[in-house]
């Protein structure tokens, strides 16, 4: 019974995740639960993680529903939200570029549902209706941010 139990949270993480890291080059740190994590090949990404590359750093990821993400240097994202269950009709892809540059192909959800995909950056909402896009926040000389 104890061996049941102990087993039942990694079953459970494993059908939580969103996306799997398909290439990591340089310093990519994970945000989860208040704690910070390095990030390999292969790795699980979750609803509300947070990832950041370092300097001369780059990451790529791909999401249960084929979307393809991938970040340059210096970048922050944040995974707000994510649900890709067609038969029931919940889809749902939302994420952050807190800063740097993200490129991004989407998947499955953005062919059934368009209006269901959106890309926030720190001054502007993205409804995302193609199938490719390139985003960049960068700080301006006062300390906010612009978009490009």
């Amino acid at each position: 019974m104890i061996v049941f139990l102990l087993t039942v949270p990694t079953v459970r993480a494993a059908e939580l995740s969103v996306g799997t890291v398909k290439t990591v080059k340089g310093t990519v740190s994970l945000f989860r639960n208040n704690q910070i994590l390095p990030i390999h090949e292969g790795d699980k990404i979750f609803k509300d993680d947070g990832l950041r590359t370092g300097r001369e750093s780059s990451l790529g990821m791909v999401f249960k529903d084929d979307t393809l993400l991938s970040l340059g240097p210096n970048s922050e994202i944040i995974v707000k939200e994510f649900l890709f269950s067609p038969g029931e009709g919940k889809l749902s892809w939302v994420a952050r570029l807190v800063k740097g540059t993200a490129a991004c192909l989407t998947g499955i959800i953005a062919k059934l549902s368009p209006q269901s995909v959106r890309f926030e950056t720190p001054v502007a909402h993205v409804g995302i209706r193609g199938t490719r896009f390139a985003a960049q926040v960068q700080e301006d000389k006062e300390g906010g941010h612009e978009n490009q």
